[in-house]
């Protein structure tokens, strides 16, 4: 990727967004763009039920790539990752990141209620206040990204094999009012997809050991999202 002024007088920019790490960190080196990469962005799920050591141990080998990392819990990382990536100053969930003057990214991690009593749940309410007051910081952004563990409910990002969906009404009432550029999701492995609500382009790259990544680029004051599948 070329870090030229553009004919708008604005370089380009590209983040690599993962999620559903699961302590998989040797994955990273078969994402070819994470060394031309602006910064790297985690939905959630560094962990596999682990705890501050797992995170720092995927958070020390994404920072050996020495670009910036912005990173958030999924469900199954134990709520004490949370402060831990606070005090990092990398954490994304309920907290709002400038990229760009022009260009703002918010988070929300963690999940919402599953079957298999993971350590990181909450229910929808939670997921209404964190985006409500996270958008009245970051509305005022001409470009915005929202990062949500939880894909929105009734996409193709949050469907399971059976047909059935079960993402959060909570996040896809918030995308329909709010409608963010891109919504970067994860948590429901078999929804790798790309989708839309509204205007907001979700995408959900599966979990990272079986390759999917997204490319969000910056180009010429224009947001774009592509999913992507990794070799080998």
């Amino acid at each position: 990727m070329s870090n030229l002024p553009s004919q708008t007088g604005a370089r380009d920019y590209l983040w690599i967004a993962v999620g559903d790490i699961h302590d998989d960190t040797a994955a990273f080196a078969r994402i070819p763009e994470l060394g031309e990469a602006d910064g790297i962005i985690v939905t959630g799920d560094l962990t596999n039920v682990g705890g501050i050591a797992q995170a720092e141990t995927v958070l020390n080998a994404l920072r050996a790539y020495d670009i910036p990392v912005f990173a958030q819990i999924g469900n199954m990382d134990r709520p004490e990752v949370n402060g831990w990536l606070s005090e990092q100053g990398v954490n994304l969930h309920t907290l709002i990141r400038e990229l760009t003057p022009k260009t703002v990214m918010f988070g929300a991690g963690a999940s919402t209620a599953t079957p298999f009593g993971t350590p990181s749940e909450f229910p929808e309410s939670a997921y209404a206040d964190w985006l409500e007051k996270s958008w009245r910081k970051a509305e005022k952004y001409p470009r915005s990204i929202l990062v949500s563990h939880n894909p929105p409910k009734d996409t193709a990002c949050d469907a399971l094999p059976n047909g059935a969906h079960v993402g959060s009404e909570a996040v896809r009432a918030f995308i329909e009012k709010a409608q963010p550029d891109i919504c970067l999701c994860g948590h429901i492995h078999e929804g790798r997809a790309t989708d839309r609500v509204g205007r907001t382009v979700v995408v959900n790259p599966g979990p990272l050991a079986q390759g999917g990544y997204v490319a969000v680029r910056l180009r010429n004051g224009e947001l774009f999202a592509e999913l992507r599948v990794s070799a080998g």
